[in-house]
């Protein structure tokens, strides 16, 4: 069987060298396993991505030109490798071209390495911060509309990510195109930037968080009730009310042990050697070929379930690391995260800017019925501020046993967890001709589970009441005050309190 590979690297490349050894590898490797894989059948993309006006929407059209250029039988499809933007890149340009006709698209695998699907927290430290770190450039300015694509919650991914989630299992298929993502999440303390903790994230592998890269996701709409007021004639709390929950189609997820977003040494697809001798690679080139195996749906189905036990397996193996230190040693425990990712808007579909998120637990929906330690990021999008994007400990969230080192030695107690999530919104303006007031949905045991899901992103949005008071626009007698009379300014309105 002869295969096609096409390769799309990642962001802030330059260099053909991106790719490692990794074509050949594969070409080795094939023959092994007595898979057709000629050099001619493997084209090496090259995209730019450190031009500030280019977006990925411009790499898709491109894209769509080359590969016509270059695959020329209709019958033949190809297989796609792509690492970390690679994945988005593809991605739009599978959504863009092919989103109404899957069968058509002559792509039949996408096999995703670190993938940024859902962005990366790195992409909010700039240009100049980027092009510094080892782990993503490579000596050039980061272009900034690849950028803010990356960047969480930005509306480009937040649109793609959507449609997936809704959509996913109509473009997913026998005659459609079959995703994999595989990622690593191990950190390469080479490349870890003491500058930026990024680079040393727990829940990623350096660059890209592991429920950043997975397909696997959830959407939430939240919706408030028209406000109420209370006896002392003011607005009272409003209440969310949960309008759709939708998780996406099950798609392969597989994290690999002792590897990295990038480096010849871990990364997931730069320290990959040619020679079929390099044993610290196997694991990693095996799910690459499971997932060329895959044929059908059936075979697709089996490997959800293959990846999961794998993945469950790895990420228990490698739940506790221990660096050596200088003075004494370091010990991190590699709890599983999730991403939630809030979108506020008012019931005209305005964005909300100026807000307070508070989370919520416990019968009483108390704040301080948190447990310690389950809150490990939170950021807000630059050019969209009324998205913020909260990076969740699963593990201390939901609870777990006391975790031990391999001496067995207690390196953390057991932990209860949270066992009931909420949220509460204090929003601004909320005095004025047109404000808004404050609501939650309370804290349950199903807005938990509905949230979180271990190495996953949510997307919640949430729509809340403008409320618009009636002075804003009255109407008068002509008897009580002529346009031309003294007494007949409005400038000192004010507020009466009832709303349209």
């Amino acid at each position: 069987m002869a295969l096609t590979i096409v390769f799309v690297h990642g962001y802030s490349v330059t260099n053909l060298s991106t790719y490692g050894e990794l074509p050949l590898r594969l070409r080795n490797e094939g023959t092994s396993r007595g898979i057709e894989l000629n050099v001619e059948e493997v084209f090496l993309s090259r995209y730019i991505s450190f031009d500030d006006v280019v977006v990925l929407d411009d790499i898709s059209r491109a894209m769509q030109t080359a590969l016509k250029e270059k695959i020329t039988d209709p019958a033949k499809k190809f297989i796609a490798i792509t690492h970390s933007t690679g994945g988005p890149v593809v991605r739009n340009w599978w959504n863009m071209f092919y989103n109404n006709s899957p069968e058509t698209c002559p792509m039949s695998h996408l096999v995703m390495l670190a993938p940024a699907n859902y962005g990366s927290a790195l992409a909010k430290l700039g240009k100049g911060t980027l092009s510094r770190l080892k782990s993503w450039s490579d000596g050039v300015e980061p272009g900034q509309g690849v950028l803010n694509w990356l960047e969480q919650g930005s509306s480009e991914a937040w649109t793609l990510n959507q449609d997936w989630i809704m959509n996913g299992e109509k473009q997913v298929g026998d005659t459609g195109v079959f995703p994999f993502v595989i990622t690593g999440q191990d950190i390469d303390r080479k490349l870890y930037d003491n500058l930026n903790s990024y680079t040393g994230e727990l829940g990623s592998d350096g660059v890209v968080r592991n429920a950043l890269a997975n397909l696997q996701a959830r959407y939430i709409e939240l919706e408030q009730s028209t406000p109420v007021k209370g006896a002392d004639g003011n607005f009272i709390m409003g209440e969310l009310q949960l309008k759709s929950f939708k998780e996406a189609m099950d798609t392969p997820f597989r994290v690999v042990r002792r590897k990295s977003h990038s480096g010849t040494e871990m990364g997931i697809m730069a320290s990959i050697k040619k020679d079929l001798s390099d044993t610290a690679s196997s694991e990693t080139l095996n799910a690459i070929f499971d997932c060329f195996a895959v044929k059908n749906k059936t075979d697709y189905s089996a490997l959800i379930a293959k990846f999961n036990t794998e993945t469950t397996k790895v990420q228990q193996d490698e739940k506790v690391e221990t660096v050596d230190g200088w003075l004494k040693n370091r010990v991190f425990i590699h709890d599983r995260f999730s991403t939630v990712i809030f979108k506020i808007i008012d019931t005209d579909g305005r964005p909300v800017n100026d807000f307070d998120l508070i989370l919520t637990a416990g019968p009483n929906s108390d704040p301080n019925h948190l447990p310690e330690g389950f809150f490990a990021d939170r950021q807000v999008n630059t050019l969209n501020k009324n998205v913020i994007t909260y990076f969740f400990n699963y593990d201390i969230m939901f609870g777990c046993p006391a975790v031990q080192d391999t001496k067995g030695n207690t390196v953390r107690p057991a932990i209860q967890g949270a066992q009931m999530l909420g949220f509460q919104l204090k929003l601004r303006p909320n005095t004025g001709f047109v404000k808004y007031v404050p609501c939650e949905i309370k804290a349950t045991s199903d807005m938990l589970t509905k949230a979180l899901n271990p190495n996953e992103t949510t997307m919640i949005n949430i729509t809340v009441q403008r409320v618009v008071d009636k002075e804003v626009l009255r109407m008068l007698d002509l008897g009580s005050s002529m346009p031309n009379d003294k007494d007949g300014s409005f400038k000192g309105t004010t507020p009466s309190g009832d709303f349209v």
